[in-house]
């Protein structure tokens, strides 16, 4: 059997699109043969509290379907503070510095980049000729930073830069989930190896029914992360509402923003439900019409992973991220596109959506284009031939 470790910064109990994409890489992994170990936090994301149950902790190893996972102390934060975020990063990078000194780590290593500073520890402390450090790059630090405006071009911004190059030179294989960040890798590197690996989801397609019609409006659904990038509380301002009513699954930064904001526009069709488990919410989300996927802002070589599970669940997307996904969603024939950023456009785009638009017909299309071309064994397949 193969030993494989994953080091990530997310990891399951956890929720997430990070948690979700490295424990379905675990999961994939140990079944097709692999001894697989993550090295992981302990649990903290999104709140920047460790979870109650692991408080007090230095370290737990478990395993949990055939995979040890560790799970090392890190200061959790999630504060908009810098500095204490930097600390947050740093601890945990003192924590895989200790597991590498006292362990043996195999010879095949999954590194998760962001954050870009756990990902330098890790090909810093483990390059050696016989190991091979595969680098997962899901987004792109810290371009994505500058454009989100967490960054300025300054000097902290060029350290970031020469960061970054180091971990791709000392990466022997680099994993993008996009291909604009394969692009813009390949003007650093053109001779690195690298395969363009979606954040493809792994569960069983529902059984898809003809929709109860019970709402004459459009029935619209977000669900994930509540937080800057996704401006969901910008979004409640800004939608029409003559035609639709808005629903809100998750949590994050925004949360009490958006719940104030229901609470003082009573007379808007917005309801807000909290967070709720992954399994259930896919049965949630097949009583909606259309969901949307919203960036505020086009962050260049971000795909969002809701575009390949949503269409695995067969419901039509109303894509306002511009970018990748743009052309993932045309492609496809997944949805609507409105230009990322224009809020007149989106309502434009919206009122020209039809009831009819979502018939049991166009559902079961969306699944199966779901199911042909974004299957995440298929493409692990190709993936562990290059390991």
């Amino acid at each position: 059997m193969k030993d494989i470790l994953i080091i990530t910064s997310y990891f399951p109990p956890e929720t997430g699109a990070a948690s979700n994409r490295m424990f379905h890489l675990a999961t994939g992994l140990e079944k097709q043969k692999y001894k697989v170990s993550v090295i992981t936090p302990l649990p903290n994301y999104p709140k920047g509290q460790v979870f109650e149950s692991y408080r007090g902790k230095f370290k737990q190893t478990t395993t949990e379907n055939n995979i040890t996972i560790h799970r090392l102390w890190l200061y959790a934060s999630n504060s908009k503070n810098k500095i204490l975020r930097l600390l947050a990063m740093l601890s945990y990078s003192f924590s895989l510095i200790c597991f590498f000194i006292f362990n043996k780590t195999p010879n095949k290593v999954i590194v998760q980049s962001p954050p870009l500073l756990v990902a330098f520890t890790c090909m810093l402390f483990l390059r050696r000729k016989k190991r091979r450090l595969i680098l997962n790059v899901s987004d792109l630090w810290p371009i994505a930073g500058l454009e989100l405006g967490a960054f300025k071009r300054n000097f902290n911004y060029k350290l970031l830069e020469k960061i970054e190059r180091f971990n791709y030179h000392k990466a022997d294989l680099i994993l993008g989930q996009s291909k604009e960040i394969l692009a813009h890798i390949k003007t650093m590197f053109p001779e690195k190896e690298m395969f363009l690996y979606r954040n493809f989801p792994d569960f069983e397609l529902p059984t898809l029914s003809k929709q109860q019609e019970s709402n004459p409006k459009i029935t619209i659904v977000y669900a994930g992360l509540l937080g800057m990038a996704q401006g969901i509380y910008k979004l409640c301002k800004a939608l029409d509402y003559s035609n639709i009513t808005f629903h809100i699954y998750g949590g994050g930064a925004e949360k009490e923003k958006i719940i104030n904001f229901i609470a003082d526009n009573p007379n808007l069709p917005i309801t807000y439900y909290g967070e709720v488990p992954r399994e259930e919410l896919h049965k949630l989300l097949l009583n909606y019409d259309i969901t949307i996927i919203p960036l505020l802002n086009r962050i260049y070589g971000s795909v969002p992973s809701k575009i390949f599970e949503y269409a695995r669940l067969g419901l039509p997307m109303l894509y306002f991220g511009g970018g990748e996904g743009e052309t993932i969603i045309e492609k496809h024939q997944l949805g609507w596109v409105a230009h990322v950023g224009d809020y007149k456009n989106l309502n434009l785009t919206i009122q020209s959506i039809r009831k009819e638009d979502f018939t049991l017909k166009k559902r079961l299309e969306i699944q199966q284009i779901g199911k042909r071309y974004f299957d995440f064994n298929s493409q692990l397949n190709l993936l562990t031939k290059l390991f």
